[in-house]
This record gives C-alpha cells, structure tokens and sequence, in this order.
C-alpha cells in the first residue's frame, strides 16, 4: 500500500463562496499513478467544509438557504460574544457539514456518480486562502 500527501490551494471570495474541486482532486488520483484506493481530502481549519452535491446553480443557491434556516446568522452565539469576529454560525455550519471527504477510486478514477462533485464551501465571513490536504491511499 502506498499513501501519497499533496495539497490543493485555494483562495475564497468569503462566505456562501462554493468551489468545485472534483477535477482537481481526479487530477491528483491519477498522477498518483495508483489504480485502486480511496483519496480523503481535508480542509484545516473550522470555518471550511466538504461535501458532495450536483454543482448547479439552484443547490448552490439551495444550500445555503438551508444553512440560513438551520444556524442563522442573527442568533446570539456563545462565540461571537467572546470573540466578536461575526462568525459564531460559521464554524456552526462547518460542524454540520465537516471536515472532510473520503472518494475510492477504481482504475485510477473517482467513484462518484453521474451527477455528484467534491465540493469546498468557504462559510467565513472573510476572504480566505485554504490549503486542503489530499491523502491518497491505494494499490
């Protein structure tokens, strides 16, 4: 078994910011030269997440609504009371989301389905550069 470590830089436009970063993370798959494994990507930090959704305009408006209803911005957080940085529902949101992701891959290519992409969703309320670690584990 081989474990390959890389990273993939990104550089945010603030919260609600949503980038696909499938073709990035198939590109590092297949310069793993590995056929068979599985690639976790991780986001360092509390204020960034990863999922998977259908990357199109109505879920990228969509979820982000449905963050809105379940960890508003307008209540009162325990952290923003003593931190007073604005973004208390921002590590929130990224607690319900979480950090990672973990895709196998088969034949060098990722798994996902037809319709599924790796998505990064920036939650800060600030402009961020995010490193997110790749580990690729695989045969």
């Amino acid at each position: 078994m081989t474990v390959i470590t890389k990273q993939l830089s990104l550089n945010t436009r603030g919260e609600g910011d949503m980038l696909d970063v499938t073709r990035n993370v198939a590109e590092a798959v297949g310069e793993s030269n590995l056929k068979n494994g599985i690639v976790t990507v991780f986001v360092p930090g509390s204020t960034g997440a990863l999922t998977t959704i259908e990357f199109e305009p109505g879920l990228l408006m969509d979820l982000p609504d449905i963050l809105e209803r379940v960890a508003p911005k307008s209540l009162a957080y325990e952290h923003e009371k003593r931190w007073h940085d604005g973004n208390g529902h921002s590590h929130v949101r990224a607690a319900l989301i979480g950090p990672s992701i973990t895709v196998p891959f088969v034949n060098g290519r990722l798994t996902l389905g037809t319709w599924q992409q790796i998505v990064f969703m920036e939650l800060d309320v600030r402009r961020r550069s995010r490193n997110l670690v790749l580990q690729i584990i695989g045969e």
